[in-house]
C-alpha cells in the first residue's frame, strides 16, 4: 500500500488548456475545435471540452439535491433501498393471462405495474368492464406495488380509470393504495387524433374526477403529462420538452377553468418521457425537464414541489432485425433514465417492437433494471450527473432550446389550438423528415439493421397470442358511480391531426421484409456479385462496405471462390455466381485503370445493374454507393431490379 494519495498524472508534464488546443489543431492539420463540435437536431452544439466556467451562469441555480426548486432532483441523500420503481408494461390481450404475468413478475422483483389496456386486444388488454379488471388484478397489492394505467383506446381513459378506482375502493385500506391514472386528454388528442365530446367536456370531467380521486387515494395521482408520443413521433428533444410543458401549462390552466385550482392539479400530475440509447443526451433531459418545471411553477406562483418523471425507453429505436440489440439500446436508455434521477423507469422488452412481450423479454427487461440498481448501484448517489460540465452547460442549452417551442405553443393558443390547428405536427414533421433522412444516408446508424445487419440471425422468441373477445368500449359504471351527476359526452367531438408513433428502422426492415418474403417463396436470397478490382489489400475495405451495405437491404454478396486476376476471370465469376446485378470494388488508383474495361465486361456478361463502391465515375457503371449516401434508396432500387 502506498502512504500517500497515489497521483495518477505525476508522471506526465503540466499542460494548459491552450496546449490541448494547440494540439487538436496539429492533429487536425489545421482545423479548429470546430470540426470536432457536433451539432444536436436543434441545432445545439455538442462540444469535445467543456470547462466548469460553461454553465457558471446557472451555477446559482442548481441548488443542492432535494431542496426546492428541485433541479437536481427530490434526494438529498442516496436511497437506501429502491431509489426508483422498477415499473413493467403488461399488454397481452387476456386478462387471465396478464394476471400470471403481473404475479410473475412482482414475485421476481417488478415495483410498478403499468397495465396497457385496449378494447380490440391489438395494443393491450382486452379490460372493458369491472369483471375483466378485476381478473387482471386478482391478488395484486396496490398498497406495496404501484399499479398505473395506459389507455390506448379512444376517449381520455377517465373511463378505465374509474373502473381502477372502484377496484381500488374494495382493497382493505383504499387510503393506501398507490394508484396512477393516468389521465389525459391531450394525449389522447396527439395519439389518437380525437377528443370525444370536445377538450372543454372531457377536461371538466377530468376536474370533476381528480377531485374526487385526490380525496379518495391520497396515495395516488390522477393526471398524465406527456412528452413521449412527440418523442415516438419523431420530435427532437426541444420539442419533446416543449410540447412537454405546454401540455402542463395547458392542462392547468383548463383544469382550473374547471374549478380545480393549479396548485392541487399540479400535485397529481406524471410526467412522461422518453428516452432513447444516447444516453448523454438523455440525462440533460432530465435535468432540463426539472428546470423547466421549476421556471412554470415560479411563474404561475406555486409552491415548487418535485417533478415526478416517469421514464420510459424509446419506442422509435427499437428494431424487428436482430432483436436482441435492443437489450443494448435499452441498457444504455435505463442507465440514463437512473442517473438523470427518474421517479420510475420502464425498460422496453427487445421483443416489443413486434409482439406481445412473452417471459424471456420481460425477464431481461426487469433484470436490466434489477442489475442498474443492485449492481451497478446507480441509486447509491444522489444526483450523480451533478456538476458534470457538459451536463450542466447541455441541459441549460436544451432548457432554453425547449422553452422557446413553449413560447411558441403558447403564441399559437396553447397546445391544444396549436394541435387542432396543426402547428405543432408541422414542426414535429420537418424533425422527423430529417432524422429520417440521416438515418436513411446512415448518418444515424441503426446496429443489426443498417449496420452489420445478421442475415442469418437466431430470432428473438414470441409469445402465443390467443386473444378474447374483444369489446367495443368501456363499461361508463365507474364515471357513473364516481360522478352520477356529470352530462355525458354531449358536445362537438375535437379533431386533431394523430402524432404517429415511428420506427427509425422501418425504411430498412420493409426492404428486409421483401427479402424474407422472396426467402421464403423461392428458398434463396436476391443477391449481387462483389466484382474485385487488384488484391486483397486493395478490395478488403471497399468489399466490406458493400457486403454491409447491401445486406441492410436483406441483399446477399455472393463472389467468387478464387479472387479473380483478370478482367475476363472477373466477368466469367459474375456468370457462374447466377447474379443479374454486381458491384465493383476496388481502390481509387485501380478505379482509374481498370474500371472502364472491368464496366464494360460486365455488362456484357450479362450485369443488369452495376454499381461502384466509391464516387469514381466510368462508363458502363451506373450508380454507386459511398459513405453518406442515400442508402435506402440504392437498396430500393437493387431489390426492385432484381424483382422482388
Amino acid at each position: 500500500m502506498a502512504d500517500g494519495m497515489l497521483t495518477l498524472s505525476a508522471d506526465f508534464d503540466e499542460a494548459t488548456e491552450a496546449d490541448w488546443l494547440a494540439a487538436v489543431e496539429n492533429a487536425l492539420k489545421g482545423g479548429g475545435i470546430d470540426r470536432i463540435t457536433r451539432k444536436t437536431r436543434d441545432g445545439l452544439a455538442i462540444r469535445p471540452l467543456y470547462r466548469d466556467t460553461d454553465f457558471e451562469s446557472s451555477r446559482d441555480l442548481r441548488g443542492a439535491p432535494g431542496s426546492a426548486p428541485y433541479l437536481r432532483g427530490a434526494r438529498s441523500e442516496p436511497a437506501p433501498y429502491l431509489p426508483w420503481d422498477i415499473c413493467q408494461t403488461f399488454s397481452h390481450p387476456d386478462p387471465a393471462v396478464t394476471n400470471e404475468e403481473i404475479l410473475r413478475d412482482l414475485e421476481r422483483g417488478v415495483t410498478a405495474v403499468h397495465l396497457a389496456i385496449e378494447c380490440s386486444g391489438e395494443r393491450g388488454c382486452i379490460i372493458t368492464n369491472f369483471e375483466q379488471l378485476e381478473t387482471a388484478l386478482s391478488g395484486v397489492r396496490a398498497d406495496i406495488a404501484t399499479i398505473g394505467l395506459g389507455h390506448r383506446g379512444a376517449g381520455s381513459g377517465a373511463s378505465v380509470a374509474a373502473l381502477l378506482a372502484l377496484w381500488a375502493d374494495q382493497q382493505d385500506d383504499p387510503s393506501a393504495q398507490k394508484l396512477e391514472f393516468n389521465i389525459s386528454t391531450t394525449r389522447q388528442l396527439m395519439f389518437n387524433g380525437k377528443v370525444s365530446g370536445g377538450v372543454d367536456v372531457s377536461m371538466a370531467r377530468t376536474a370533476a374526477l381528480t377531485r374526487v380521486l385526490s380525496k379518495k387515494f391520497p396515495a395516488a395521482t390522477c393526471l398524465a403529462i406527456d412528452g413521449q408520443t412527440p418523442h415516438e413521433a419523431g420530435g427532437s428533444e426541444a420539442q419533446e420538452l416543449g410540447v412537454m410543458i405546454a401540455d402542463a401549462v395547458d392542462t392547468l390552466r383548463r383544469l382550473a377553468a374547471a374549478g380545480l385550482p393549479a396548485d392541487q392539479a399540479a400535485k397529481q400530475l406524471v410526467f412522461k418521457v422518453a428516452i432513447d440509447a444516447n444516453y448523454g443526451i438523455g440525462i440533460a433531459k432530465l435535468r432540463a425537464a426539472r428546470r423547466l418545471w421549476a421556471r412554470v411553477q415560479e411563474a404561475l406562483s406555486i409552491d415548487p414541489h418535485p417533478m415526478k418523471l416517469h421514464v420510459i425507453t424509446s419506442a422509435r429505436m427499437l428494431t424487428r432485425y436482430d432483436a436482441w440489440v435492443n437489450i443494448l439500446r435499452a441498457t444504455a436508455a435505463c442507465f440514463a433514465a437512473a442517473t438523470g434521477g427518474a421517479d420510475r423507469i420502464t425498460v422496453r422488452a427487445l421483443n416489443e417492437s413486434f409482439s406481445v412481450p412473452e417471459e424471456l423479454g420481460r425477464r431481461i427487461a426487469r433484470n436490466t433494471q434489477i442489475m442498474a440498481m443492485e449492481e451497478s448501484g446507480l441509486g447509491r448517489v444522489a444526483d450523480p450527473s451533478g456538476g458534470a460540465w457538459f451536463t450542466e452547460t447541455f441541459s441549460e442549452d436544451l432548457a432554453q432550446a425547449a422553452w422557446a417551442e413553449f413560447q411558441q405553443i403558447e403564441s399559437e393558443g396553447g397546445l391544444v389550438e396549436s394541435l387542432i390547428a396543426g402547428h405543432v405536427q408541422a414542426r414535429i414533421a420537418d424533425k422527423r423528415a430529417a432524422l429520417m433522412k440521416d438515418v436513411a444516408r446512415r448518418k444515424i446508424p441503426v446496429t443489426g439493421v443498417s449496420e452489420f445487419p445478421l442475415l442469418d440471425e437466431i430470432a428473438a422468441p414470441v409469445a402465443e397470442v390467443t386473444s378474447p373477445t374483444p369489446g367495443s368500449g368501456v363499461d361508463p359504471i365507474g364515471l357513473k358511480t364516481l360522478l352520477p351527476d356529470f352530462a355525458p359526452n354531449d358536445g362537438d367531438d375535437t379533431i386533431a391531426d394523430p402524432l404517429t408513433w415511428i420506427s427509425i428502422a422501418e425504411p430498412f426492415e420493409a426492404l428486409r421484409d421483401r427479402s424474407e418474403d422472396h426467402l421464403a417463396s423461392t428458398g434463396a436470397r436476391p443477391a449481387i456479385f462483389l466484382a474485385p478490382l487488384g488484391p486483397l489489400a486493395e478490395h478488403t475495405a471497399r468489399a466490406d462496405f458493400a457486403r454491409n451495405l447491401f445486406a441492410a437491404g436483406g441483399i446477399e454478396a455472393k463472389s467468387a471462390p478464387v479472387p479473380p486476376k483478370s478482367i475476363s476471370e472477373l466477368a466469367a465469376a459474375f456468370q457462374a455466381s447466377g447474379c443479374q446485378i454486381a458491384v465493383l470494388c476496388g481502390a481509387d488508383k485501380r478505379y482509374a485503370e481498370d474500371a472502364a474495361d472491368a464496366a464494360a465486361a460486365l455488362k456484357t456478361a450479362g450485369v443488369r445493374t452495376l454499381w461502384l463502391a466509391g464516387k469514381y465515375e466510368a462508363d458502363n457503371v451506373d450508380r454507386h454507393i459511398f459513405v453518406g449516401c442515400d442508402v435506402v434508396h440504392e437498396l430500393t432500387m437493387a431489390i426492385t431490379d432484381l424483382g422482388v
